[in-house]
């Protein structure tokens, strides 16, 4: 079944143009249509679809997707929504930011899929170091994983420019210890949002995450 039609596509086309709340009161139902009921109806069908592989997995739609409505509190860009829907499935959903996870972003123009570590803490950044540095041979051989490179090309994250000195030999050879998030993602064109075998898809991508994110879970510990 496709989740999405051509009228999602069109709400935030038209959203990035007309980002006020007055705009947005007149499509509410548009919105509720085309955005929200079909976003929960997909988020919903990839959480029972993970847990098939997953039996630990426990989460809900209501825990997983972040709502459209910007925080603009501290923020020079004062429009009112996001352009864009999003999930975390995870365990406690959108509240993990920890676990390596898959988080869901699809906006007018592409769909992207997330997975890997986002948010640490000081401990928790050590221990991945660690872990990576005593398994550095299965680190390097899981960025280079056939479906790895294919669905995500490599690890991104922010670095820190000084490091601990038992890493400082090991980041001449392999620079991304020096991070202090370790995320990967892939993107899906605009076409296969329609498509009817978007689930199906996106577990291709669940699964070239898998070693990668088993590994850096072990990290943490």
């Amino acid at each position: 079944m496709s989740y999405f039609t051509k009228e999602f596509i069109s709400f935030f086309t038209v959203l990035d143009n007309n980002n006020n709340r007055e705009w947005f009161a007149e499509n509410k139902s548009r919105y509720e249509n085309y955005v929200k009921i079909p976003f929960e109806q997909f988020v919903q069908d990839m959480i029972f679809t993970i847990q098939e592989v997953d039996e630990n997995l426990i989460t809900s739609p209501k825990e997983a997707i972040f709502r459209i409505y910007r925080d603009i509190r501290f923020s020079k860009d004062k429009t009112p929504y996001k352009n864009h829907v999003s999930a975390v499935i995870a365990n406690g959903g959108r509240k993990n930011v920890t676990d390596p996870a898959v988080y869901i972003e699809i906006n007018a123009n592409e769909m992207k899929f997330y997975s890997g570590i986002y948010q640490m803490d000081k401990d928790q950044i050590y221990n991945v170091r660690s872990f990576i540095a005593s398994n550095l041979d299965e680190f390097n051989e899981l960025l280079k994983e056939k479906d790895f490179k294919k669905y995500f090309g490599t690890i991104h994250g922010e670095q820190n420019k000084i490091l601990p000195a038992e890493f400082k030999e090991i980041a001449k050879t392999q620079p991304l210890i020096a991070n202090k998030q370790f995320y990967y993602f892939g993107k899906l064109p605009q076409n296969k949002i329609l498509s009817k075998t978007l689930t199906k898809d996106l577990m291709k991508y669940y699964f070239a995450a898998q070693p990668m994110s088993k590994f850096l879970q072990e990290a943490l510990g």
